[in-house]
């Protein structure tokens, strides 16, 4: 039988996105110094226009992953009581 609703995420997998993203996040920032240290040190070669849009699509990957993260991070806070 198939499940119409499914199972509640288990607490400890949220921690383990939230390490997921992490790491990818350092990934993505080591990627981009290396794509920014290629462009400056070669700035007038054919490649430097390759690194620059590389350099732009690794930003674009590091916000998306930042947002991502934020959002995990504030989904796994306690919530605060109302008051009224």
């Amino acid at each position: 039988m198939i499940k119409i609703v499914p199972d509640p995420p288990h607490p400890n997998s949220l921690h383990a996105l939230e390490d997921t993203l992490i790491q990818a996040a350092d990934y993505v920032l080591c990627a981009l110094t290396v794509a920014h240290q290629s462009a400056l040190l070669l700035p007038r070669t054919p490649g430097s226009i390759m690194m620059l849009t590389i350099m732009h699509e690794l930003e674009t990957a590091r916000a998306l992953v930042d947002t991502a993260l934020t959002q995990v991070q504030r989904f796994d806070e306690p919530s605060k009581p109302t008051l009224h």
